[in-house]
């Protein structure tokens, strides 16, 4: 927005965003290197895992883009990027596993996730539509539009915040299901690990930016209190 005093508040989420994006980005480059002694590939062990986890309805496709992995609850279908669909890597196979952790968590019903589901429709409009609003309620001196903008913006605060138990808890299922289903051994867990640890700081790093961006807005509306 503006290049005020409040700006400050954004910059301990923004390094914290540049060194997430980077602890993700050499780890799984290291890792994508190490081969898992199941040599199974990320597909595979995709799957695999959903077959034994009574999902066979899901999909697992391959989709263009870098770590562009996600699951779709709607289609049901679990789509992997190159890097992790066809590599044998333990960090391919973690990345598998914790996309398939989102499967099982929308197949039993995981309370986490079904909240973000249900606020995601208006986060989406709060995190686009609600800064821009309070733009221009600061032009117009509108302090409606200004509040408006800010509990629009809230929404997608929510959303973050939820985010990070549904994620940490793919995670661990990952973990969990790799480990039990004999997928990596015991020397190949501590890498895993490290790949999906950097995956989570990403979101943290996406937390910590929304509540930041919230705060500057409070602050600044806060100095507009005559309007």
């Amino acid at each position: 927005m503006f290049l005020d005093s409040t700006f400050l508040l954004l910059i301990p989420a923004l390094i914290l965003s540049f060194w997430a994006q980077a602890k993700v980005s050499g780890a799984f480059e290291r890792f994508s290197r190490v081969a898992a002694s199941s040599r199974m590939t990320g597909a595979m062990v995709a799957r695999r895992i959903l077959d034994q986890a009574g999902l066979q309805d899901i999909e697992v496709e391959r989709i263009g883009g870098t770590l562009s992995d996600h699951y779709d609850p709607r289609a049901k279908v679990l789509r992997l990027s190159p890097q992790v669909h066809d590599s044998n890597s333990v960090a391919a196979l973690g990345v598998a596993a914790h996309e398939v952790g989102h499967a099982i968590q929308h197949d039993t019903g995981y309370a986490a996730l079904g909240m973000r589901n249900l606020i995601w429709p208006v986060a989406n409009i709060g995190s686009n539509a609600g800064p821009f609003m309070f733009i221009i309620g600061l032009f117009l001196r509108q302090g409606f539009l200004m509040d408006l903008g800010i509990v629009l913006f809230f929404a997608a605060v929510i959303f973050y915040m939820v985010t990070l138990p549904v994620e940490f808890n793919a995670s661990s299922r990952a973990m969990e299901l790799l480990e039990t289903g004999g997928y990596i051994t015991r020397e190949e867990v501590g890498p895993t690990r490290a790949v999906l640890s950097a995956a989570a700081w990403t979101y943290v790093a996406a937390a910590l930016m929304a509540v930041s961006q919230l705060a500057r807005l409070l602050l600044m509306r806060g100095s507009r209190r005559d309007d």
